[in-house]
């Protein structure tokens, strides 16, 4: 196909209108950097390279399909913040947003294990029930700022800050086990654990009181690894207790548990960054992560390309 081009009378790089009109990113049609994106978002480039040559006909390099969805990535990077995206019809009038935040590890380049984080806003009704839920994903990063600064965009004030009743609940065992030590003392133990796990959620200033209890708790009669467990629960209730208010958040129906955002560890993270073998430069993992929060945010990323089909890719980027 002929087609006309410009330069500059210096020479230099060309500028085709008809690719700028066909909204090409790079060489690749929308529709084609769009499926070859989402492809990528969910399995490695060879096993996409095989399926675009097996079933679709077309062989292409692997280099070029990472090369494509980097492309992506980056406006997707560039854009997040100021492309704004429309809610999906809901089904109730938002009533509370929860702002979650959680990491888990990354094998990354020769660093090793590192930590990488997801952040979710999940929007909730006036019985408590999730309406909606976008995702934020990043790599691995040393104080965690430009992620912080990415959760941000999306943050409006909070009322409060809670930690997982399910995390702060499980140190309480070790708090059954100091005051019931002994082996024939099971059954206590456990009724002693069911009734401190209901104070925590229910009573105000439950944290507080238990932390005082765990604190005159008898130490003599414990061996080395009880005496440990003890203090970390001791350090974590006095470290977080202000965020243990469980009971002011489930009388304003607010969610009480961070299972919403530890689920996005694994579709966001481990199903796709963490296969058996994989080792990840941190600029790969970062477009996959990029694309992957976009493709699970529900509706984000139809209006993503089309919001990339209104301003074009030379545009965006």
């Amino acid at each position: 196909m002929v087609r006309h081009v410009d330069q500059r009378s210096g020479g230099g790089a060309t500028y085709g209108p008809l690719e700028r009109d066909a909204r090409i990113v790079i060489t690749s049609t929308p529709r084609f950097a769009k499926q070859v994106s989402s492809q990528l978002a969910s399995g490695v480039a060879r096993e996409v390279r095989r399926d675009l040559a097996e079933n679709h006909g077309r062989p292409v390099a692997v280099s070029y399909l990472q090369r494509l969805s980097e492309a992506i990535g980056t406006v997707v990077q560039v854009k997040e913040a100021e492309w704004e995206c429309a809610l999906p019809a809901l089904q109730a009038t938002v009533a509370s947003v929860a702002v979650g935040l959680d990491g888990t590890g990354l094998l990354v380049g020769e660093d090793g294990w590192r930590q990488a984080m997801v952040g979710t806003l999940a929007l909730f009704d006036a019985a408590g029930e999730r309406l909606h839920t976008l995702y934020v994903a990043a790599t691995p990063e040393h104080g965690k700022a430009t992620f912080l600064g990415r959760l941000a965009v999306f943050d409006p004030p909070t009322a409060g800050q809670l930690v997982d009743f399910y995390h702060a609940s499980s140190c309480l065992s070790a708090a059954a086990e100091a005051a019931l030590p002994h082996a024939d003392e099971q059954i206590q133990r456990t009724q002693w654990l069911t009734d401190a796990g209901h104070r925590l959620k229910h009573e105000p200033a439950a944290a507080q009181a238990l932390l005082q209890e765990m604190k005159r708790l008898p130490t003599a009669g414990l061996n080395a690894r009880q005496r440990q467990q003890l203090q970390s629960a001791m350090t974590y209730f006095y470290d977080h207790h202000p965020q243990m208010n469980y009971a002011a958040a489930l009388d304003h129906h607010w969610p009480i548990g961070s299972g919403v955002t530890e689920a996005a560890c694994k579709t966001a993270v481990k199903q796709r960054l963490c296969r058996s073998g994989m080792r990840w430069k941190e600029k790969g993992a970062a477009v996959v992560l990029r694309l992957r929060a976009l493709m699970l945010t529900p509706d984000r990323w139809r209006q993503f390309w089309e919001k990339l089909d209104q301003f074009g890719f030379p545009v965006a980027v």
